[in-house]
């Protein structure tokens, strides 16, 4: 099974290495960014795709959707320090088939490589009974009231991307962002771009 890593940490990269070293069927691909991983996974088509959600250009979420629209059946697991439940449902929503902590059990990560990579689906136990229980944590939490390619437009906002920058970095249309850009002001009751980014600070999207 051909497993494609999108992370630019190489110390997690050199940890999935270790941690998978002992499953002698997985090969390991690896790509720093949502580019590179693009680009490997249209030519070599892996099994599965392992997406960090903060990758250094656009985020895991924009690579998981460009992933899709080259294969709608492509299996994709995403992978981050933050396991708030936003994330998670935002992951899901965006097509993702499991998610992992990176500050979970290590084990994690073999499950669900072995669950995704057979057309399943995985959330680590302890994950998935937070979900359970996540809806009045979800209703408290500002975040949920974007979805992904909001949360997607509101991070590179916050990184002092200009409107024009993040149009051809997601590939949409100006207009398409700088509406995106006037409902996430909205949702969030906002009104200057130094709200935004100290708000985006503060929940972890930046």
């Amino acid at each position: 099974m051909r497993i494609l890593i999108a992370d630019d940490h190489p110390i997690v990269a050199s940890g999935c290495r270790t941690v998978l070293a002992d499953e002698p069927d997985i090969v390991l691909m690896e790509a720093p960014d949502a580019d590179s991983a693009e680009h490997i996974f249209v030519t070599e088509r892996p099994d599965v795709c392992l997406i960090d959600i903060n990758l250094p250009t656009v985020s895991g979420f924009e690579l998981a959707r460009r992933v899709l629209a080259h294969d709608a059946k492509a299996r994709i697991i995403m992978f981050s320090m933050n396991d708030d439940p936003v994330y998670v449902a935002r992951a899901i929503e965006v097509g993702a088939k499991g998610f992992v902590s990176k500050n979970g059990d290590p084990q994690n990560l073999v499950d669900a490589i072995r669950e995704v990579g057979k057309g399943g689906v995985y959330l680590p136990p302890a994950l998935a009974q937070d979900m359970a229980f996540a809806g009045p944590k979800l209703a408290r939490n500002p975040l949920s009231k974007l979805n992904s390619r909001e949360m997607e437009i509101l991070r590179l906002l916050s990184a002092g991307r200009s409107l024009s920058e993040i149009a051809w970095m997601i590939h949409a249309p100006y207009k398409t962002v700088a509406n995106t850009s006037a409902i996430i002001r909205q949702k969030l009751g906002m009104r200057t771009a130094a709200e935004l980014v100290r708000f985006a600070i503060e929940s972890g999207v930046a």
